[in-house]
């Protein structure tokens, strides 16, 4: 990985935070935005994984050390991000928050500590983001677009509906979803865009053959998986719908979802 002395920033461009680098929407999100003008930072528990150390080589793409689920961590990664690049104007939190020992657990069954990791990891790591990212835009003069900057969240569709056995990711979901809801409502008429993107389907992480791959649902056949670079597309225009149109809420599926 770089070190941060060895780039230099670039006046002028918007800056974006990705926060939980992982190779499916984090990493298409920092390819695309990058691609389109923006400084990008993105910050993982495990700056070393193979998918950051591969996103540190693009010349505007920066990587940071953060557990999101610790608040002073992550008030240290919007100073750091700052002192580096400059304030975000586009802010996504992209935490699943699971851990393998959670999954599939009955309300019996769930060990409750790995309840508390889940909802530490995925909702409390959203407000810890959240809050760092609303003070950050709130220092920023309105523009005359009058568009302070961009939240947006990551979620799933437990957020809709809690499955059976899977009590702590809806927890974690609909938290989220209510953090989401009460920062649009305060922050939307400060000019801040506050947005949640549903993930209602498995996501196919390209491959370096060329395909694309889900860890427990195999191989995408016909587009039967989201795309991450397609769900990136959407977070970027998200970010720049005028503010007469600001969506709130956006749920993705494939065309054969059964939903």
């Amino acid at each position: 990985m770089r070190d941060r002395s060895e780039v230099s920033s670039t006046a002028g461009k918007e800056v974006a935070l990705i926060v939980g680098g992982g190779p499916g929407i984090s990493a298409s999100c920092a390819r695309l935005l990058a691609a389109n003008g923006f400084q990008v930072a993105i910050a993982a528990r495990n700056p070393s994984k193979p998918v950051m150390l591969a996103l540190a080589e693009h010349p505007e793409i920066r990587c940071y050390s953060c557990d999101a689920g610790n608040a002073a961590a992550v008030e240290t990664l919007f100073a750091s991000v700052a002192a580096d690049l400059g304030h975000p104007t586009l802010v996504i939190h992209n935490i699943d928050g699971r851990s393998a020992g959670i999954f599939r657990k009955g309300v019996g069954e769930a060990d409750p500590g790995l309840v508390l990791d889940t909802l530490t990891n995925s909702a409390f790591s959203a407000f810890n983001v959240a809050q760092q990212a609303a003070l950050s835009m709130r220092g920023r003069a309105l523009p005359e677009s009058g568009h302070r900057g961009t939240v947006i969240f990551t979620n799933a569709s437990a957020t809709l509906k809690g499955f059976a056995k899977s009590a702590a990711f809806a927890m974690a979901c609909q938290a989220k979803t209510g953090l989401a809801q009460s920062m649009a409502r305060e922050l939307m008429p400060e000019g801040i865009h506050v947005a949640q993107v549903i993930i209602d389907a498995a996501i196919g992480v390209p491959q370096g053959d060329g395909s694309r791959k889900h860890w427990a649902a195999g191989v995408t056949e016909e587009d039967n998986m989201a795309d991450p670079n397609e769900i990136a597309q959407v977070y970027l225009q998200l970010h720049r719908q005028h503010r007469s149109t600001w969506a709130f809420e956006v749920a993705l599926r494939p065309w054969n979802e059964k939903w």
